[in-house]
C-alpha cells in the first residue's frame, strides 16, 4: 500500500509552502535545488521542513493539504512548532469572529 505525504516547508523568507507527494525525501530535495524555476520556492531557498503528515488514501492527503493552504501563516507557525493549544485558540478566535 502506497503512503502519501502532505508536506510543509518554512522558506528563507519565511513564508510556508504546503504539498503533497508519495516520496517526500525525493520531492524536499527537489524543492532544495530548486529544479523548477517556477515553483514557488524556487526563490525562496533554503527550506525546511517544517511539517509532515502521512496518509493512506491520497484522498485524506489532498484533504489536509487544502485544509492547511487555507490555514493563517500563524497557524501555519503553529502546526510547526507542533503547539497544538495555540491551533486551537487561533481557531476559535476565527470562528468568534465568523459568528459576529
Amino acid at each position: 500500500m502506497k503512503t502519501y505525504y502532505v508536506y510543509m516547508l518554512r522558506c528563507a523568507d519565511g513564508s510556508f509552502y504546503v504539498g503533497v507527494t508519495n516520496n517526500l525525501e525525493l520531492r524536499f530535495g527537489q524543492h532544495q535545488l530548486g529544479l523548477d524555476p517556477k515553483c514557488y520556492t524556487f526563490r525562496r531557498r533554503p527550506v525546511q521542513l517544517a511539517h509532515s503528515s502521512d496518509f493512506r488514501n491520497i484522498d485524506d492527503a489532498i484533504a489536509w493539504e487544502k485544509q492547511l493552504k487555507g490555514w493563517s501563516r500563524a497557524k501555519k507557525a503553529a502546526l510547526a512548532e507542533n503547539d497544538w493549544p495555540k491551533i486551537h485558540e487561533l481557531a476559535a478566535c476565527l470562528n468568534e469572529t465568523a459568528a459576529k
